[in-house]
């Protein structure tokens, strides 16, 4: 799933951005400059530490922690005219920092037709997809989707029909209007006709390396399905706004959905030519979170400028670069060394996914330039062929350069063998794995690669009993930035059907808990200034409803972001 990968990071550009004031904690807001804030009469957790810790109060001054301890001496140390901040009962964590999304594309989920199926959206069948389309663009219409009827986040796999849609059922929507409709993955899009005839995509159109343009049956003429590298440059370039009001626009709007979810600092994972768009908003001094970027191998000038840095500025930073090697695997595009059980439309049996760069050399070439640089890498691999792939860049590069401290992850690592999880420890690398998919694709994975593999995916507590360094992420805009969500299904690894995907590779809640808070922190290099709650660190804080180690684990899906507060200042209150 993860390779959310070129797709949404780029062809989308997303949701929501406000400050909220909060009804109850006003006085957050109003604190005058060196006025301290004391926090109390909640469960306090500080993420300090293997088990977990609580606090009965914390100090906030100055955008920073001042104190955690006693409520007793928290007051003594608040000074003699501070702000109460009564929890009333309710938790208090440090900021939520997700170990790979997309930033960038957070936007669209608000902006666009939402096709998600159920619990995160009503697309289950292509009926149901037709009629959200038309209702869509019926309130919309296409002024901020230039001229195009977009939607995101359809999912053949729960699909009733078990297929992607073709052109000829989103000519029932138009046969007028270009219609792009992208996958929950990221990987593939849909067109019709009309999106068809303006790409140019035609029977005479040879496939891209990389990439796949689907065909009817019988015939060379295009169905409308496209697959990665055949969709993704039609997806940046149709979709992406370029008017300078409408960039602001889903900037916006991405950042207003990322503060609702609780996250104080937010992933552009694969950041291209829409880093200048991001550093833009930045210097503007619109982000009021840290956003940070990883730059896809292909744009390297990037790395030369003032945003790559270990400091940010105005919010924002490069943190990386990007290498992407094979592709999703709910969507069998993920590359793999045996075949999957049931292939794609229009692949034969023995049909084992493809890589994004056939050639070693190419790879080899890309991770000795980050070696050589000492910039940190994140690497897309879902398939164990991927990961084998990698690990033979990394031995060279490893040898010639060392690889004290380099933090190199991997993002997804979905169908990686077991064999493979000591290859993690070998090369140091951190694994930012998805155990989302075991709620989303659980079942479906049942039927591509057998019951079986499917209880192996994500193998998240494997990874951490062997000594590595582990985080979760949303991936998001494939799902949404929804941080108690994956929490829930990193702990619970329940299928839609209700089937449990790996008993031995659930995590405690504790340990959910740090994987997007203190994890996330040391992954990025800013375990000294963020994810958990110590005098001297940051004041990046959530307040949830619910204490997360305290509920019932099939419940933690249900727990709310009260309160999102960014260096001392309340950035989000649903309070």
């Amino acid at each position: 799933m993860k390779n959310f990968t070129y797709l949404y990071i780029l062809v989308l550009t997303f949701a929501l951005f406000a400050s909220c004031t909060s009804e109850n904690n006003d006085n957050i807001e109003n604190t005058k400059p060196g006025q301290s804030s004391l926090y109390f009469n909640g469960d306090i957790i500080t993420m300090e530490g293997d088990s977990p810790e609580y606090a009965e109060a914390l100090v906030e001054q100055s955008g920073k922690i001042l104190f955690v301890g006693t409520e007793e001496e928290a007051r003594e140390k608040a000074g003699t005219n501070y702000a109460e901040i009564d929890l009333k009962g309710k938790t208090l964590v440090p900021g939520f920092i997700d170990g790979h999304a997309h930033f960038y594309g957070f936007g669209a989920q608000a902006v666009m037709a939402n096709l998600l199926a159920s619990p995160d959206g009503n697309c289950d069948s292509i009926p149901a997809l037709i009629t959200t389309l038309k209702e869509w663009h019926a309130a919309n219409g296409t002024d901020k989707t230039k001229g195009w009827i977009v939607g995101m986040g359809f999912d053949d796999a729960v699909l009733a029909e078990k297929r992607f849609p073709t052109k000829e059922d989103l000519d029932q929507v138009s046969t007028e209007i270009p219609i792009m409709v992208i996958h929950i993955s990221g990987h593939f899009s849909v067109v019709n006709s009309k999106g068809l005839e303006l790409l140019n995509i035609t029977s005479e159109t040879m496939n891209p390396e990389g990439g796949v343009i689907r065909r009817m049956e019988g015939s060379n003429e295009p169905n409308g399905v496209l697959e990665e590298l055949a969709a993704i440059p039609a997806m940046i370039d149709k979709i992406s706004p370029t008017e300078p009001e409408m960039i602001d626009y889903y900037m916006d709007k991405g950042q207003e959905m990322a503060v609702r979810y609780g996250y104080t600092t937010a992933v552009e994972g694969r950041a291209m030519s829409n880093h200048e768009q991001i550093a833009d908003y930045a210097s503007r001094g619109k982000l009021n979170i840290d956003i940070l970027s990883y730059i896809d191998y292909m744009f390297p000038r990037y790395m030369e400028t003032e945003w790559y840095s270990k400091e940010y500025k105005n919010h924002y930073r490069i943190a990386g670069l990007k290498l992407t090697l094979d592709g999703s695997p709910q969507g069998r595009t993920a590359w793999r060394t045996i075949p999957y059980l049931i292939p794609p439309d229009g692949q034969k049996d023995g049909y084992s996914g493809y890589p994004a760069i056939p050639e070693d050399e190419k790879v080899m070439e890309i991770v000795d330039l980050a070696f050589a640089n000492n910039w940190q890498l994140k690497t897309h691999c879902n398939g164990d062929a991927a990961f084998d792939q990698l690990c033979r860049a990394l031995g060279p590069a490893v040898a010639k350069y060392g690889n004290q401290n380099r933090r190199n992850t991997l993002v997804h690592g979905q169908l990686i063998r077991p064999d493979q999880i000591d290859s993690l420890k070998k090369y140091d690398l951190i694994a930012s794995l998805f155990p989302m998919h075991t709620f989303y694709w659980g079942d479906w994975y049942d039927e591509i690669i057998g019951p079986d593999k499917a209880q192996q995916i994500s193998p998240i507590k494997s990874a951490l009993n062997k000594g590595v360094r582990v985080t979760s992420h949303t991936d998001a805009p494939v799902a949404l930035p929804n941080l108690m969500m994956i929490m829930w299904t990193t702990v619970n690894r329940v299928s839609r059907s209700g089937k449990i995907m790996g008993p031995a590779e659930r995590l405690t809640p504790y340990e959910a808990l740090q994987s997007f808070t203190i994890g996330g922190a040391y992954q990025f290099f800013e375990e000294n200034e963020k994810g958990s709650l110590k005098a001297g660190k940051l004041a990046d804080m959530v307040i949830l409803d619910q204490n997360p180690l305290k509920v019932d684990p099939m419940k933690l899906k249900e727990i709310k972001v009260l309160q999102t507060i960014k260096g001392g200042k309340t950035v989000y209150s649903a309070m």
